[in-house]
């Protein structure tokens, strides 16, 4: 029953069709990054897209101006510069946040902490005061201490609503359904696994007891699989040997989630996604379980469902690393000026 619940309800392909029509104004906040342009150019292409405002500290003119040649419906403007980062925000009704420094070999996700949480806390500042409203979707690494930041920020300003923020962990679903299609034979675009937790190393936690369809592994193969999905960021990290970390998969990502949550925007019913939120699902403030999305952002939290043993492990192995993630982003937004 709950691995029916949690089908996914929405993918890039449907998102991509000209059979949905909204008029939203969709911002992106890094939209000239690794993730940022291929995500604009996939937000561009979608007719749930009206308005496609894009911000960066640099290059944006070039970003806009290439894509707004493309035949389709959102118009296109870009904003470069902390004097514009306001202009860009204001009416929006999603923000999707890609910004930040990307991941290099050795480092890990917490590595990207001081640097991008300055970064998340002065856009969140800016999201406060322009688009307090906005579906906020947070790519930006390490997700489990932005989210709280982000969290922090907008309730210094009077504006949090924990219905409409947003840590994006797509990649971990997308990354769970490749790879056990991949093992079983199967047609990804017909493979869900939910994922829930958090978005970094053992935090991850597929659940592959509540795939869709239903699939079994011995337990070796089980693990194998499970700590592939975990350390897939390293994986692609290694790969790019320094060039960069996921960017391509992660606007994919980033994309289905956008889509998802515009498609509830727009009146559709039955989208469900997970996400990194504020929940009551465990003893963590924020955690990642199947959500019902609506036109006020989450409808439902379906939470953990019945684990398998296994999953219940590593559900108590994480809430440590966890928590302490979620101190980390708290501490540093009550510092932050």
């Amino acid at each position: 029953m709950f691995s029916r619940a949690v089908r996914p309800t929405i993918s890039l392909a449907r998102g991509l069709s000209t059979s949905s029509v909204n008029n939203a104004k969709v911002a992106v906040l890094g939209a000239s990054g690794g993730i940022g342009q291929p995500l604009s150019l996939l937000l561009k292409n979608s007719p749930l897209v009206s308005q496609l405002s894009l911000y960066d500290i640099a290059h944006t003119p070039g970003v806009a101006a290439d894509l707004s040649h493309i035949e389709t419906r959102a118009q296109v403007t870009g904003y470069m510069g902390a004097d514009q980062l306001d202009a860009a925000l204001q009416g929006c009704d999603v923000v999707v946040i890609p910004a930040g420094v990307p991941r290099k070999p050795g480092m890990t996700r917490d590595d990207l902490f001081n640097t991008n949480a300055t970064i998340v806390a002065t856009l969140a500042d800016a999201c406060a005061r322009n688009c307090p409203e906005a579906m906020i979707c947070v790519i930006a690494n390490p997700v489990n201490s932005t989210i709280p930041i982000l969290s922090e920020i907008m309730k210094k300003h009077g504006v949090y609503n924990p219905n409409r923020v947003f840590g994006v962990t797509t990649l971990d679903i997308v990354r769970s359904n490749a790879f056990v299609a991949e093992l079983k034979g199967l047609d990804p675009a017909r493979v869900n696994v939910p994922v829930i937790g958090g978005h970094a190393g053992k935090t991850i936690i597929p659940l592959i007891s509540h795939c869709t369809p239903k699939v079994e592994f011995p337990a070796d193969q089980l693990a194998a699989l499970t700590a592939r999905i975990q350390d897939a960021g390293t994986e692609v990290v290694k790969a790019k040997a320094g060039a960069g970390s996921a960017t391509l998969s992660m606007a994919y990502a980033g994309a289905r989630f956008a889509f998802s949550v515009l498609d509830a925007m727009n009146g559709k019913e039955g989208v469900v996604e997970c996400a990194y939120v504020r929940s009551e699902e465990t003893d963590c403030k924020y955690f990642s379980t199947p959500l019902l999305l609506g036109k006020s952002g989450i409808e439902k939290n379906l939470g953990l469902g019945k684990l398998s043993a296994f999953e219940e492990k590593l559900v108590a192995e994480a809430l440590g690393e966890l928590k302490g993630s979620i101190k980390k982003g708290e501490d540093f937004a009550a510092n932050f000026k």
